[in-house]
């Protein structure tokens, strides 16, 4: 296998997840997948022709999509890493959005790849902070304010884990 193929990525350890941005078990999702580059989390995915507003421009929608998962992917890594354990190690961490705030700047080519990059800004209690840039053809064509909410500890399961079917 090549390096490409045996790269994980957040998403690689939500076990069960069939969310539509970001979740490996949904057949019709966007299928994102993000890492860490440094202090910042980084996706990069590119559109289909069903996924743009005007022509050969990229729908908002899809587009504060892709920012919402991929903060909420960033916020449960950042909280793995901040305790310095693995992606893949228990316990389990879910998150959920409180507020996606999105400044859309100039049209996005749904032609064309597009980078998102999140940097955690601040974490208190179960609430995680994030500012996230959207990029395309490196040119920021939007930017996101993201709060995300833990809303899942498999420490604290009573059996009502909504996150698995």
């Amino acid at each position: 296998m090549n390096e490409q193929n045996d790269k994980k990525y957040f998403q690689d350890y939500m076990n069960e997840n069939v969310c539509f941005g970001c979740g490996i078990h949904n057949d019709q999702g966007l299928h994102i997948k993000s890492e860490w580059d440094g202090e910042e989390s980084v996706c990069v995915w590119e559109s289909e022709e069903k996924y743009h507003g005007w022509s050969n421009l990229m729908n908002g929608g899809v587009m504060a999509t892709l920012i919402d998962c991929h903060c909420m992917c960033t916020a449960m890594a950042h909280a793995y890493k901040l305790e310095g354990r693995a992606l893949n190690t228990m316990p389990e961490y879910r998150y959920a959005t409180g507020t996606l705030n999105v400044k859309y700047l100039k049209p996005t080519s749904n032609n064309d790849p597009v980078e998102l990059r999140a940097k955690v800004t601040e974490v208190k209690g179960k609430k995680t902070v994030m500012h996230c840039g959207f990029y395309s053809l490196g040119e920021k064509t939007a930017e996101a304010e993201v709060i995300a909410i833990r809303v899942y500890d498999s420490s604290q399961d009573s059996g009502a884990n909504v996150f698995k079917s």
